[in-house]
């Protein structure tokens, strides 16, 4: 099995998980502080006009897109999720699709084109920039584009094991309650842990590790500030403003790095560049 189906594989396995439903159904409103003031700088230049919600997994964003623009589709290609994402919030546009292949959806289009929580770093970096391309392709010219991806200089980067553990308390019901949140999750992040060991590369600028979430279910790129201003360039996009997980403050311009543990992008497709 090659790198792609194997990412493809795992990732698709955890977002059709328990653990991913519950996450996904109780997590309202923002991702974090970066991702509002992201969208928030993106409003006021789409609003009223037509957004791609790529990823949109069970709804979280649609209530706070939808608010920005009745013209509104959704994606994604997790079944199960997508029957979540119908059943609480029914009559949207919603379509299975996947990202590297949005051929379905016209050219030079969309005003606003989105990928939030870090779901372009769960395909393979060849998988990653056709999504990117993808997205480029069907935002019209002018337009922007939103998408977050997991910091390389980040502390989430190669998360230990011992994440796991309950973090010590003098309250014996807290320390009870910990540990057998602990105890319940055990035996599947150490499955994952170990087996998805062999999975992990690193390269110049980006690498492939398991992160802690969904009992170390999952498999994903980690990049870095300057390696995504590069990817962004070559694209043929501009980028106009990164923000960091942790606060609404624009990373400046000229840093060379950041501590974030993911960063939210936004890019602007020229006027008159070919798609």
């Amino acid at each position: 099995m090659n790198l792609d189906k194997a990412l493809d594989h795992v990732n698709q396995s955890a977002w059709n998980s328990r653990d991913a439903r519950r996450e996904f159904t109780t997590h309202p409103g923002w991702s974090d502080p970066g991702e509002r003031a992201a969208i928030e700088w993106v409003a006021s230049r789409t609003r009223g006009q037509p957004i791609l919600d790529v990823g949109v997994g069970a709804g979280r964003t649609v209530p706070l897109l939808t608010a920005l623009s009745n013209d509104y589709t959704a994606v994604d290609y997790t079944h199960r999720l997508i029957d979540l994402c119908k059943e609480r919030h029914p009559g949207i546009d919603l379509r299975w699709m996947d990202a590297r292949d949005m051929s379905a959806l016209p050219s030079d289009h969309y005003a606003f084109v989105q990928f939030s929580w870090n779901g372009i770093d769960c395909v393979d970096y060849d998988g990653r920039m056709r999504i990117l391309q993808e997205m480029k392709r069907v935002t019209r010219p002018g337009g922007l584009i939103l998408f977050s991806s997991h910091n390389r200089e980040g502390p989430g980067y190669r998360e230990p094991f011992s994440r796991i553990f309950p973090v010590f308390t003098f309250n014996p019901l807290k320390l009870g309650v910990r540990t057998l949140r602990t105890l319940r999750r055990l035996p599947a992040a150490s499955y994952n842990y170990l087996r998805h060991a062999r999975l992990t590369r690193d390269f110049d600028g980006y690498s492939i590790a398991t992160a802690a979430a969904h009992n170390f279910g999952i498999v994903i790129v980690y990049t870095t500030l300057a390696h995504e201003r590069r990817q962004i360039a070559n694209l043929g996009l501009e980028l106009e403003a990164v923000f960091g997980s942790s606060d609404t403050q624009r990373i400046a311009a000229d840093a060379v790095s950041s501590d974030a543990w993911w960063l939210h992008f936004v890019a602007r497709k020229p006027e008159h560049a070919p798609a």
